[in-house]
């Protein structure tokens, strides 16, 4: 409809150009919105307040000209002139109700406009270190990168989900010695537990499992492994936890020296345990990733050295102090980092520029990085590397997740808080849990109400979107149980017909929905799609629940007209449920 509206404006434009009003080489972008009061029609452009500068003429003037020079239209029945020159449409009911129609002949190409004309798009979330079970803080970042990568697909963009897995660098090597403990421990050794060490159970059931498929052959007396090392300090405070994080990090050199070529193998061995416990909660979250990136591979592979000597044939590094540094500073960020240590070793930074080297050198146009909240203050540095690497700054986003709080956490087999995703994808159910992430702007700091997640009512959004769906289904087995049928192309011709109430709001929602979907995919945000949904959901309950609007009426014409009307707003609701990663029953 919008596009049918702009051609009738264009021409209007060409018209006056034509005539000499308007300059020859004026070429207006033409602009609609759709009008909050039915009185002021269905549609609102302001192309003559635009126009008006270029014409050296009154707003108003340049919209009478332009509401004349209209062509003759089937789809608008009245134009108006509005306030300082806005000019109304009036669309006809044939012309209103077309959207119907579009919904159900093509119920893909309806929900997927196609603005990113297939622009590659890499967008890396969750990422959370193979170190341990993912929280519900990671379960945020998971169901906003799936809803976000679904709506970019749907809108014409090119995109790669991809897990970068922190496999390298010291949180690998302190999980290796905290399984190697608990291997210790498994084979009958009385061992302590290093105050910095990972002391999860999941730990302590890694090292046993170690044990059960190994034996003894990595077994180690644990008096070597302490041998000479000073006591692991008690206490609080920055100097004991300097003190421990020593401690902590003199075990790892020793462990790694007793065991050799042996040590990468138990590192393996918890790495992979963890990242299957993180494949198996995200799969049951329905979330999809097409590449799994390891860290350990850009030192393997020398990345990181050609991200280093790059920045240094471009001369945005130095040495300094014995490190080496990059300037980030002469590009936006709020001092230089260091890339390499003194020691000799690599910064985690430093694995970050080469990974997102990497990224670019694979020819993806834009880079959508998903962070915690926590991770604001690395943007300008990544950015900055980017810049210094390739001379572009506007190939890099990010979207910040905030923190995710509990209410109301009683759990149905458990007492206390949620800890893990996976216990609160148990409780709350996959669909609730998707959902409720995706009800607010993900800058917005999150409180999960588990309780109105678990609950059948219309407070719950979720249930009471799929309840809407289901309703529609419920509709067509009651009118099988009838013994009647429905017909589809009389229901198209009847719906201009309809002398029902409540009906106008909620067709304009399913006009909308296809600029909602695209205006979502822009802002990078699927939260609106979850308020959209809602409305339409509310819009077609209030015309339901309207007795005047029976949809099973007796009346042919009627019954036919409603429940296409019912099957469009069906099909609207499960194709944006499914772009949220959310099911639509057919019973609830």
């Amino acid at each position: 409809m919008k596009a049918q509206l702009d051609a009738l404006l264009t021409h209007a434009l060409a018209t006056l150009r034509a005539e000499g009003t308007l300059p020859a080489d004026f070429q207006p972008v033409v602009q609609f919105e759709r009008t909050r009061d039915p009185a002021h029609g269905d549609w609102a452009s302001n192309i003559a307040l635009a126009s008006a500068k270029a014409a050296g003429r009154k707003p108003r003037e340049i919209a009478e000209k332009l509401v004349a020079a209209l062509p003759a239209s089937t789809v608008v029945t009245k134009v108006e002139i509005a306030g300082p020159g806005f000019i109304n449409f009036f669309l006809s009911a044939d012309s209103r109700f077309a959207v119907v129609r579009q919904i159900l002949d093509d119920v893909n190409a309806f929900s997927s406009p196609d603005i990113g004309r297939g622009e590659k798009v890499l967008l890396e979330f969750v990422s959370a270190n193979p170190t341990g079970p993912m929280h519900v803080g990671h379960g945020r970042g998971a169901a906003y990168g799936s809803a976000l990568a679904n709506i970019l697909r749907a809108t014409g963009y090119n995109v790669q989900r991809e897990y970068y897995i922190n496999d390298a660098g010291r949180q690998a090597d302190v999980l290796a010695v905290s399984v190697y403990l608990r291997y210790l421990e498994a084979c009958g050794e009385a061992v302590k537990i290093p105050s910095r060490a990972y002391p999860g159970d999941y730990v302590q059931v890694c090292g046993a499992d170690l044990f059960a498929q190994q034996g003894r052959k990595f077994f180690r007396a644990y008096a070597d492994v302490i041998a000479g090392l000073p006591e692991d300090p008690e206490g609080e405070g920055d100097a004991i936890k300097a003190q421990k994080e020593m401690y902590l990090d003199a075990i790892i050199e020793r462990v790694q020296t007793l065991l050799g070529a042996d040590y990468r193998t138990v590192q393996d061995f918890g790495l992979n345990a963890q990242l299957d416990s993180i494949r198996c909660t995200l799969t049951a979250f329905n979330v999809e990733f097409d590449h799994w990136f390891s860290e350990r591979s850009l030192v393997d592979s020398g990345a990181i050295q050609r991200a280093l000597d790059r920045l240094a044939e471009r001369g945005h590094s130095y040495r300094q102090d014995g490190a080496l540094w990059l300037r980030t500073s002469a590009l936006g960020d709020e001092k230089d980092r260091v890339l390499v240590r003194d020691n000799g070793l690599h910064t985690y930074f430093a694995a970050d520029v080469a990974y997102h080297l990497d990224k670019l050198d694979r020819g993806f146009d834009t880079l959508i990085d998903v962070w915690g909240a926590d991770h604001h203050g690395y943007i300008a540095r990544v950015r900055a590397a980017i810049e210094a690497l390739t001379g572009q700054s506007d190939k890099f986003h990010v979207s910040l997740i905030q923190f995710v709080t509990l209410s109301s956490g009683r759990m149905g087999k458990r007492s206390g808080n949620f800890v893990t995703l996976a216990q609160l994808i148990e409780e709350a159910g996959c669909d609730a849990t998707r959902f409720f992430y995706l009800t607010r702007s993900p800058e917005q700091h999150l409180e999960f109400d588990i309780d109105l997640a678990r609950s059948e009512s219309p407070d719950n959004p979720v249930y009471y979107l799929q309840y809407a769906h289901a309703r529609v289904c419920s509709m067509f087995r009651e009118l099988a149980e009838r013994g009647l049928t429905h017909d589809a192309d009389a229901g198209f011709a009847a719906l201009g017909n309809l002398p029902d109430s409540q009906l106008d709001e909620l067709i304009k929602r399913l006009a909308a929905w296809p600029e909602q979907i695209a205006t979502a995919a822009k802002n990078r945000a699927p939260h609106q799609l979850s308020y959209a949904l809602r409305d339409i959901a509310q819009d077609f309950s209030t015309w339901y629940n309207d007795k005047a609007n029976k949809v099973l009426a007796d009346d042919a014409d009627l019954r036919n007209a409603r429940l296409t009307l019912a099957l469009a707003v069906k099909q609207v609701i499960a194709n944006g449920l499914g772009l949220l990663g959310v099911s639509a029953p057919d019973r609830m």
